[in-house]
């Protein structure tokens, strides 16, 4: 397992169960039995899943008596948030250098085909 913070959330994110755990916990907190609810596995299944999640930051699991509801915290996805809205300015800034040369090549074509045309500069015959 990756040990730095940004790769542990990545990794914990990389599981689409881990995923929907999270988007369950969003909505508030819940028992290993009612984030298992939806899923087709086993309780320790559930569990490893809580596991992960708790190891990358992304959950917190309080004690109440023998109750251990998990929370979501969101604070590492908000790490992981700025990492990639990095990236995010440099594809814009790059998709928009290429729509620029595109439109340039379309003007330049639209310019080229109207040249190339012979019958565009004769004039009308009156015969």
């Amino acid at each position: 397992m990756p040990t730095d913070a940004l790769s542990q959330t990545f990794a914990a994110l990389a599981d689409p169960t881990r995923r929907a755990i999270l988007e369950r916990l969003s909505r508030g907190e819940a028992t290993v039995n009612e984030l298992a609810e939806p899923f087709d596995m086993t309780l320790a299944a559930v569990s490893k899943h809580l596991r992960v999640l708790e190891h990358a930051g992304l959950v917190t699991r309080s004690r109440e008596a023998q109750y251990r509801p998990a929370q979501l915290d969101a604070r590492p996805l908000a790490a992981a948030s700025g990492w990639i809205s990095d990236y995010a300015r440099f594809w814009e800034q790059n998709v928009d250098a290429m729509e620029a040369y595109l439109d340039v090549l379309q003007q330049l074509t639209f310019h080229s085909d109207d040249n190339d045309d012979p019958d565009k500069n004769k004039e009308p015959r009156n015969d």
